[in-house]
């Protein structure tokens, strides 16, 4: 299937939203679950956006930028993960394995910027310094503005301009090949997960993952919702502990402050 020009620039249009939320960091609908559903959605095919986004949130759930490392950018991985799919007809695995090399290209752009933007730095503090807070304003929109431009021309000449040359090089490609980015592609969940987990999992939490696990490998559901209120009643069950535990460490530091003696508060 083809992309119109007019999806090419919704498209577009979508990918500037997304990269000024990702430069922001505030929203987080750059998240590869967000942008390939509404991608999907663009294009007329929302269940493709769903699967793509679950496969490629998972790939990408562990690669967090960490200072000024960036890892590969989530947004052109989530919206040529749909594309590729959609105009390729290969199944979303092998579309995440395929969209590698558009997500890394635009990780060294965005690279680039943060060492170009350095510069800004000591005209950023001279116009503070003077209460120029009209240049101030500017000279600190400006990456924004400049980052979320880049997201739509580069996105544009992904999806629209290039669609033909991407899909001739793609359908060209032999057999093992392309079996090869589907393994590629179906790998990458779990690496990411890992990755996530290497992180974040602690000996607390080991119990909910192997019941979440079990839950949803060895209990036969109609779908994952089952999994997910499963899932959100441990993490309530986990948070009133938690919150059990604070109060009661509230409380004894109350009373140590108060020289061994509760006080009304406490009860004593």
């Amino acid at each position: 299937m083809t992309i119109t020009l007019t999806q090419g620039i919704i498209i577009s249009i979508w990918a500037v939203i997304a990269g000024a939320d990702f430069w922001l960091e505030g929203f987080y609908i750059f998240r590869p679950m967000i942008v390939c559903t509404i991608t999907g959605l663009l294009l007329g095919d929302l269940r493709l956006g769903i699967i793509a986004g679950g496969l490629t949130e998972l790939a990408f759930a562990g690669l967090t930028p960490v200072g000024g490392t960036q890892p590969p950018n989530p947004i052109m991985a989530g919206i040529m993960t749909v594309v590729l799919a959609y105009t390729t007809g290969h199944n979303p695995a092998t579309a995440i394995g395929l969209s590698l090399p558009f997500s890394i290209l635009m990780q060294y752009i965005i690279l680039f910027y943060y060492s170009a933007f350095s510069l800004l730095t000591k005209k950023t503090m001279d116009y503070a310094s003077n209460a120029q807070t009209g240049k101030f304003t500017r000279i600190v929109l400006a990456p924004t503005f400049i980052v979320a431009l880049t997201y739509g021309i580069f996105t544009f000449l992904c999806v629209y301009a290039a669609q033909s040359p991407m899909s001739h090089l793609v359908n060209a490609m032999p057999a093992w090949l392309s079996h090869g980015f589907e393994i590629a592609g179906g790998i990458l969940p779990a690496v990411g997960f890992a990755m996530l987990l290497k992180n974040m999992l602690k000996n607390t939490y080991v119990p909910y993952l192997l019941l979440g696990f079990t839950a949803a490998c060895f209990i036969k559901f109609g779908n994952l919702m089952p999994v997910a209120v499963i899932g959100i009643a441990l993490a309530l069950i986990e948070f009133r502990r938690a919150k059990k535990d604070r109060d009661i460490e509230n409380k004894i530091k109350n009373i140590e402050q108060n020289g061994g003696a509760g006080g009304e508060q406490d009860g004593i």
